[in-house]
């Protein structure tokens, strides 16, 4: 019961963010993925737009170094959105793994071995950022330059739990998409705002994390 119940606030949590950082974050998709074609470190050329996702140099094929200003969302080619396709993350990521993968640059130079295991380390930090709702959310308010400390807690006040039976009475009722985006579009509010609603999504999912671990068998 208490799982299930964790489960759905962590889902309404979901929702919820999504209508706040979706509707602030879609003047920062324009800005991002702009790039310039900087000089090859092999060849000395310009990189130029080549195969391999701007990863190689287009004229001596070298790895080249990771972008450092290239946030997650551009790199696994998402828009800066609290939803994401999962099925096309998870495609992405192994699409990028075949390209940068250490174990395929055994033969190459020691620069590319190194390149190649700080583009892997990058797109396996991506992939697991992005995945969950909770570490996207605050990688996007991370961006947006608010970040949540690790051991963050809020006060629980009366109000707070008033709304969390009034949720779920709600969600018993709403179950298609439309009735989830009903109770969307009544939620209102800022970056502060969803920086609040991460904060009590963490302790929700420190919860589930502690029920997974007591329903493991010893």
């Amino acid at each position: 019961m208490w799982g299930c119940g964790a489960r759905t606030l962590l889902c309404l949590w979901e929702v919820r963010l999504a209508g706040f950082l979706g509707r602030r974050l879609s003047s920062s998709n324009a800005a991002a993925g702009k790039s310039f074609a900087p000089q090859c470190w092999n060849c000395g050329r310009s990189r130029g737009a080549g195969c391999g996702d701007e990863f190689f140099c287009a004229h001596c094929r070298a790895l080249q170094p990771p972008d450092p200003t290239r946030d997650f969302f551009s790199l696994m080619n998402c828009n800066r959105s609290f939803r994401v396709d999962i099925t096309k993350l998870q495609h992405r990521y192994q699409q990028l793994q075949r390209l940068v993968h250490p174990d395929f640059f055994s033969q190459k130079s020691q620069t590319e071995k190194h390149f190649s295991e700080k583009h892997s380390t990058l797109v396996n930090d991506a992939y697991k950022t992005l995945q969950a709702p909770l570490t996207r959310g605050l990688y996007l308010l991370k961006l947006q330059g608010i970040e949540i400390p690790e051991g963050t807690d809020y006060k629980t006040d009366s109000q707070f739990l008033v709304e969390i039976m009034e949720i779920n009475e709600r969600l018993a009722d709403a179950q298609s998409e439309v009735a989830m985006e009903e109770i969307e579009a009544s939620v209102r509010g800022d970056f502060e705002k969803a920086k609040e609603l991460l904060i009590k999504m963490r302790y929700f999912s420190n919860i589930e994390e502690k029920i997974k671990l007591s329903k493991t068998p010893l």
